[in-house]
């Protein structure tokens, strides 16, 4: 399991993001103790499919799940060289030259694109590890990728993450079975669609395999499957637009009756300006509690914080 280099994952550099001195948090500590081990097949050198029962760091809960609907914005970490070559929630040894991440509840490994919402970077990266474990926190990149999106001196940047479902299950299923020609559900593994174009930063781009041999990388996305058979996404970096204001809220709850969600918006008001807003999720309508905004990551931190000690261990930071 990765610990956070730039102070997101651990209770310390918590508070240390408290103190409003996140930039300052560039030495790496140890992690939180890992979530109680599962059972499964034995660690190969390439890693192995996990998804994991639920499990719980510093009291809150988290539940691991396969989910090719994956869509949220937050605040994104960093960490790399003291970590270099150790072990991940998954098996493999962690690279930070190489583009992965960790995630707290997406299966491994997945690949989801993480575009950086202030300055309309985007790559994808492969999910191979859990956390970041402090609450704030959506992703844990490598210093690789920290570099692509451009915040590596920064230390966080708000980023929205979203899973590529087709290529997903692609690399799902050559994790479980060796190959990649048969996708999870036993059907062909699903093509995705043409990307905009893309700048490549520092790698050219493996050679095509010859016609008639089964390929290993996901149809779509740049990259190479190394020998032990993890795929690696090429540093591909894709400038997309971003509509501003990104505006940070701490989001207490969602909930569908409308009167639970007045009584947390009263209870929530004396942190600071508390509002409720609603959204359909399918036929659905969710009322959501929302802290803010917020001008900065410090504060959001700040707010977080007094929010999940008033009860709500779900709350989260929120771009929008």
């Amino acid at each position: 399991m990765r610990s956070t280099l730039v102070g997101m994952r651990l209770p310390a550099r918590s508070m240390m993001a408290l103190a409003g001195i996140l930039l300052l948090s560039a030495c790496a500590t140890r992690a939180p103790a890992p979530p109680p081990a599962q059972s499964g097949p034995a660690v190969v050198p390439g890693g192995t499919y996990k998804v994991g029962d639920p499990y719980q760091i510093d009291g809150v809960w988290y539940y691991p799940a396969v989910d090719y609907t994956y869509n949220q914005t937050g605040i994104a970490s960093w960490y790399g060289p003291g970590f270099h070559t150790r072990a991940t929630a998954n098996g493999e040894n962690y690279n930070e030259n190489e583009l992965t991440a960790a995630h707290q509840t997406l299966p491994m490994p997945s690949l989801v694109r993480v575009t950086n919402l202030e300055n309309g970077r985007s790559i994808v990266v492969r999910i191979n590890d859990r956390g970041p474990f402090v609450p704030g926190r959506i992703i844990d990149m490598s210093r690789r990728g920290a570099q692509l999106l451009g915040f590596e001196q920064q230390g966080t940047a708000k980023v929205r993450v979203q899973i590529l479902a087709d290529e997903s299950r692609a690399i799902a299923a050559a994790a479980q079975s060796g190959r990649v020609q048969v996708a999870s559900d036993g059907g062909p593994v699903p093509k995705a669609s043409p990307r905009p174009s893309v700048q490549v930063e520092g790698e050219t781009l493996p050679p095509q395999r010859p016609a008639g041999r089964p390929t290993p990388v996901p149809t779509g996305v740049p990259g190479r499957t190394a020998e032990d058979g993890r795929f690696l996404p090429a540093p591909v970096v894709e400038q997309r637009p971003v509509s501003g204001p990104q505006r940070l809220w701490v989001q207490a709850g969602a909930f569908t009756i409308y009167d639970n969600a007045n009584r947390l918006r009263a209870k929530l008001s004396r942190i600071g300006p508390t509002l409720i807003s609603s959204a359909m999720v399918g036929n659905t309508e969710f009322f959501r509690v929302r802290v803010g905004p917020l001008p900065t990551v410090e504060r959001a931190d700040a707010v977080l914080a007094q929010v999940i000690a008033d009860g709500s261990n779900a709350a989260r930071v929120i771009v929008e």
